[in-house]
């Protein structure tokens, strides 16, 4: 049934429910289904209802406690001091009524302040007795929480024994527990390769591995630890800042970039500061807490039901959002490399609107489970491209359909390759694609290519950009008129280029290989190509292992030249390159009577007594032959050690000489 908004009592109930349900995911699931910026509104709205209705006011609101009650498994603990929440502004001028307001209750023209990074962890007290770690607390509901003594104790950044004489005789720190980003991404990809669940994110990492019934888990995580105060002061300074300079010397670890301030305008200098070096810090903040200096300040401001009134927490602009996810388009790059673009319905994140975010690649949306239609977590951390972080499978409508790369370019309907064991789609069109078109141009002419003189990147540009050459062959249709009409080009540039061009016709056919761009296809590569097939025709006739036997190439490099001269964008264009009178000269396949193997193909599987495998790979290539990894229709002969492997029967198969030890060393003379 939908709550009537206009109902003041009917809309509380409904934000205790939806908040108290978001608690026990957040807390005790660590599973989250809405961002912490929603989950704020949610709460700042209760407390605007309750602040205008106090009658509507009950002892178990969610703004009369701090957080979500201790998940089953470990011993309860209660705090004997409250471990309070902050209040939060969300903008300078609720920073300028919190300063007001301390400097009208304590009567002081200036407050000096602490400004520390606001971290997002875990919250937890640390109990020291005699300078010893007795006990380690989470935060649960503010009055009682976790017993995570044992957990704790493994984290290298928490000191179990104090440093120095002067410790009090009994001390409570209160601190975070997080981890680092570069931690976070190492876990996570330690938890991939194990095939196991990985975390949403650092925070749902240090939770998750801080409540591990098994303290050996706990250990293996990267966790960190920063103290922002202490809970008991006998025996400590006056100001807050005094005190966490002695609990550094304590050996409690404090963040480094906290700092003393002084007035508004100090607090508002550190907190423009702290977020721009946001992105540079290993660990997340979503804001800075300021705190007064002085202690006796602070006991005079004293404190409401759930936070002190001498503290305040100025968040930054939500780095992570929820919105719907419209569609998934496909776009194409320089290097034909395809990338799943998600359209968002608008969202204001990390200080702008976002319509779209990246996926990444086909990989990532299935790891990922985003389907268009969902309901998705959106994250701008700031300067860099938003992203999807997760979808919502709780809020789907329906079972919408799982999402897939297509199978052709949207660009030029080229065909699209997915190599095995590669997360990068590529479109196989690069001599066509208008994503590629200027990358590939600009090979085309290079120097060690088609070496066309006076055609570099602005004019490339211009080209394509006016529309005038879509393709390599255009080039060379390319007339006096239109070339001296373009910007920085008169008639004597023209003609320098026409006749540059001219020139260019007539290429070796290595140099022509390497000018036409096959994915990983490399100047060497391509002498080696035009070499043992002598002729593009031969060429594009091979296939794959037949390509394999060719000097230098590879399976994965066989299946990228075979792709590229499946593709009919790619056949058309060559053929183009001959109409406009490209010629190259046919190279013949290298001979050398001088060497008995010459011209020979070996195949080398199992294992050999005599000589290990490199050493009979490199006997072999002195006398002229050439030894490959995997048995074609050009192998000579498949040389078989002993328990070989299934080399041997593909050489069966195609009627292929299987020679053994004693046939090597005859070979070998």
């Amino acid at each position: 049934m939908a709550v009537d908004n206009r109902d003041p009592e009917a809309r509380v109930q409904s934000l205790r429910e939806q908040i108290e349900e978001h608690n026990y995911r957040y807390y005790v699931l660590d599973d989250p289904v809405v961002s912490d910026a929603e989950y704020d509104r949610l709460l700042r709205e209760l407390e605007d209802i309750e602040s205008r209705h106090p009658e509507l006011i009950a002892t178990d609101s969610p703004t009369q406690r701090v957080g979500a009650a201790p998940a089953e498994g470990f011993e309860t603990v209660t705090h004997d001091i409250p471990m309070l929440s902050l209040g939060n502004a969300f903008s300078s001028e609720e920073v300028g009524e919190f300063d007001r307001r301390i400097r009208d209750q304590i009567d002081v023209k200036t407050v000096r302040y602490c400004a520390e990074p606001k971290l997002d962890g875990v919250a937890i007290a640390l109990r020291y007795e005699r300078g010893r770690l007795e006990l380690a607390a989470t935060r649960g509901d503010g009055r009682t929480g976790e017993n995570v003594t044992t957990n704790v104790r493994t984290i290298r950044a928490v000191p179990l024994k104090l440093r120095g004489q002067d410790v009090p005789e009994r001390l409570e720190v209160r601190g975070e527990i997080f981890m680092t980003r570069s931690g976070f991404e190492r876990l996570n990809a330690r938890l991939a390769d194990a095939g196991e669940k990985i975390f949403v994110n650092p925070r749902n990492a240090a939770s998750g591995s801080l409540r591990q019934l098994d303290s050996s888990v706990t250990a293996t995580r990267p966790l960190h630890f920063f103290c922002y105060g202490a809970a008991t002061t006998d025996g400590l300074p006056d100001s807050h800042w005094a005190i966490l300079e002695r609990l550094r010397e304590f050996g409690i670890p404090v963040s480094a970039e906290a700092s003393r301030v002084a007035g508004l305008d100090g607090l508002l200098e550190y907190y423009d500061a702290i977020g721009r070096k946001r992105g540079e810090l290993d660990y997340d903040i979503d804001g800075v807490v300021y705190k007064v200096d002085d202690l006796d300040q602070q006991r005079e401001m004293g404190q409401v039901s759930r936070a002190p009134r001498w503290a305040l927490a100025h968040k930054f602009p939500a780095q992570e959002e929820v919105t719907r996810l419209l569609d998934i388009d496909v776009q194409v790059g320089r290097t034909g490399a395809l990338t799943p673009v998600a359209r968002l319905e608008p969202v204001f994140v990390g200080g702008v609107t976002v319509t779209n975010a990246t996926l990444h690649n086909a990989d990532e949306v299935r790891r990922k489970d985003v389907r268009p239609g969902d309901y998705v977590v959106v994250r701008r951390a700031g300067d860099v491209i938003p992203e999807i972080v997760r979808s919502i499978p709780e809020r789907r409508e329906g079972e919408p359909d799982a999402w897939s790369m297509p199978t052709h370019c949207p660009e030029c309907d080229s065909a699209v390759e997915q190599v095995e064991g590669e997360a990068v789609a590529r479109c196989t069109g690069g001599l066509v694609c208008p994503a590629q078109r200027k990358r590939a141009l600009e090979h085309f002419a290079s120097r060690k290519a088609m070496d066309i003189d006076g055609l570099g990147t602005r004019l490339i540009e211009q080209l394509v950009d006016r529309d005038l050459v879509h393709s390599p062959a255009d080039l060379y249709r390319l007339d006096r008129d239109t070339l001296a009409g373009l910007d920085r080009m008169a008639l004597k540039s023209a003609d320098n280029l026409l006749d540059a061009l001219e020139r260019s016709k007539q290429v070796e056919l290595g140099r022509l290989l390497f000018a036409l761009g096959v994915r990983e296809v490399g100047e060497v590569t391509a002498q080696n190509l035009a070499r043992h097939f002598g002729s593009l025709e031969r060429l594009a006739e091979a296939d794959v292992e037949e390509l394999e036997s060719v000097r230098d190439v590879g399976p994965v490099m066989a299946r990228h030249i075979r792709a590229f001269f499946d593709e009919p964008h790619n056949e058309e264009v060559i053929e183009q390159l001959q109409e406009v009178g490209i010629r190259y000269e046919v190279t013949s396949p290298a001979e050398s009577a001088e060497q008995p193997l010459s011209g020979c193909t070996y195949v080398l599987t199992g294992a050999l007594s005599r000589r290990t495998r490199s050493e009979a790979k490199a006997a072999l290539e002195a006398l002229g032959a050439r030894v490959t990894g995997s048995v074609s229709g050009s192998t000579t002969a498949v040389i078989a050690g002993s328990e070989p492997g299934s080399k041997v029967e593909r050489a069966r198969e195609k009627g292929i000489d299987i020679l053994d030890e004693d046939d090597l060393e005859r070979l070998l003379g």
